[in-house]
């Protein structure tokens, strides 16, 4: 059916090329608009610096100025996007609003809001898959139930895409149908109620023309990914968790160029991108796991929950170096290494006792790329509490971990400056160091870093009782006949 006037509205999705609601649209209208809302649902509860707002905001620019080139523009508004869009609709007289697919609980609950809202004025609201390749139930086992593990899921989600189009949505092409630009101006960052963060001191590049730089960069070691994504002091990972989270760029286009290097690099990648499908498949079909467990025996495990230990987990205090290092990067940079997300997760729960929940929320508050599916994934999988998690019993050792993937210490010295004296086989465990080379390398225990919040061993042999006696306790409120 073709409309008149449309209107497309942008999420996570910040793009005009290879944009699947952008290019419906624009095929199915004569004249098309394009609106964001920051959103005040979401804006609201945050502090009033959030590196998260800036990029989008930063994004949201570049994206304006980008449909300005092709004849269009951007309509910004502030407020409550389930309000705003109707609103907007109605003023602009379309016929129907294009958008790409959300599917984290609340964004389905808006999203059903808004097509109520529109449908009772007679107007359209049309959604496309987008920020994944497999949505829903497109990739489901043989008896058509979602899958818990992710290998199975990963091998017919492979098989699947054989024979797929990854093909791109030429937006470009049908350009002629935007809208002029309405003369609204774009609120300023301070105007959303947000102050500047240290975001450009950082680095990290906003909008498509920054993605892009990132992934031809990333392309040309792409090949040793799998040999160097584990230590943090290469620059091993892709960097773009940011711009994938915000749809700066195309998923089909980063799957288009991973599956075609048969190599393990690529391959690896690959794979890493199919565990994001496999988290939002996840929460889409199990829309309880943003505040419970998916294996229910571990639910209410009594955790001492230490706010002391919290505090000291949260400030980069523990007296574990590499665990001190991730969570001081989390704070001043908004990112996190994958492989210390897993140390710092597994190190909070099964080290300190502090229910997972309270490390997902802290996570959730500091990443720029915070996805809910993912992180919430990435925790219960530390925690041992999710689908196809990390057995109870097997639990990261923050020394062996700090020895392995930082042997030389360099990511450490990075971001724990007060340790930077001390020779690379002590480093790891400082504490071991007599009181006399404590003084010497200017790192003495108790003065210059903290000593071990707690012993390692006797952690583990705790959280051991904790999981056992949740698992007991869960069998025998169950009854024989479960």
């Amino acid at each position: 059916m073709r409309h008149h006037r449309a209107l497309t509205w942008f999420r996570r999705d910040l793009r005009v090329d290879d944009h699947a609601a952008l290019y419906h649209a624009l095929a199915q209208s004569n004249s098309v608009w394009c609106v964001f809302v920051f959103d005040r649902d979401i804006l609201d509860p945050l502090p009033r610096q959030d590196r998260r707002v800036e990029f989008v905001h930063a994004c949201v620019l570049e994206l304006d100025a980008s449909l300005r080139v092709l004849g269009g523009g951007l309509v910004v508004l502030h407020g409550r996007a389930r309000d705003e869009v109707p609103l907007l609709a109605h003023r602009l007289g379309v016929q129907a609003v294009y958008a790409n697919q959300d599917y984290e609980p609340a964004a389905i609950e808006r999203d059903l809001e808004v097509e109520r809202a529109l449908h009772a004025i007679g107007i359209a609201f049309h959604l496309y898959k987008d920020q994944v390749v497999f949505e829903k139930g497109e990739v489901l086992t043989r008896e058509g139930r979602p899958f818990s593990v992710f290998t199975p899921y990963k091998l017919a989600w492979l098989h699947r895409l054989q024979g797929t189009s990854l093909c791109a949505f030429p937006t470009q092409a049908r350009s002629s149908a935007l809208a002029p630009r309405l003369e609204v101006d774009i609120p300023s960052l301070e105007a959303l109620g947000f102050r500047r963060t240290n975001l450009r001191q950082i680095g990290l590049p906003t909008g498509s023309s920054g993605a892009r730089a990132w992934f031809r960069e990333f392309v040309t070691r792409i090949d040793r990914y799998h040999d160097q994504r584990d230590y943090p002091a290469l620059r091993g990972p892709s960097y773009l968790s940011a711009h994938l989270r915000f749809g700066t760029l195309s998923i089909r286009e980063l799957v288009r160029v991973a599956a075609a290097r048969r190599t393990r690099g690529p391959q690896t990648w690959l794979s890493e991108l199919i565990w994001r499908e496999f988290y939002f498949m996840l929460l889409y079909h199990h829309p309880h796991l943003v505040d419970r467990t998916f294996r229910p025996e571990f639910d209410r495990i009594p955790f001492p929950n230490r706010e002391e230990y919290f505090l000291a987990w949260c400030q980069g205090r523990t007296g574990y170096p590499l665990v001190d290092a991730a969570m001081r990067q989390i704070n001043q940079t908004g990112y996190m290494h994958n492989r210390l997300r897993m140390v710092a997760a597994s190190f909070l729960v099964k080290d300190l006792h502090v229910d997972w929940r309270s490390g997902e929320r802290y996570f959730a508050r500091q990443l720029t790329d915070f996805d809910l599916a993912a992180n919430n994934g990435g925790w219960q999988w530390a925690a041992s509490t999710g689908c196809d998690a990390q057995p109870y019993f097997r639990i990261f050792n923050p020394i062996t971990q700090s020895q392995r993937f930082d042997p030389q210490g360099r990511f450490i010295r990075l971001y724990v400056p007060e340790l930077r004296q001390v020779p690379d086989r002590h480093i790891h465990a400082p504490w071991q160091l007599t009181g006399a080379e404590q003084a010497a390398y200017g790192a003495v225990i108790g003065r210059d870093y903290p000593p071990p919040i707690v012993d390692h061993a006797r952690a583990r042999r705790a959280t051991l009782e904790l999981y056992t006696a949740a698992r007991r306790a869960f069998g025998s409120a169950a009854g024989p006949t479960r």
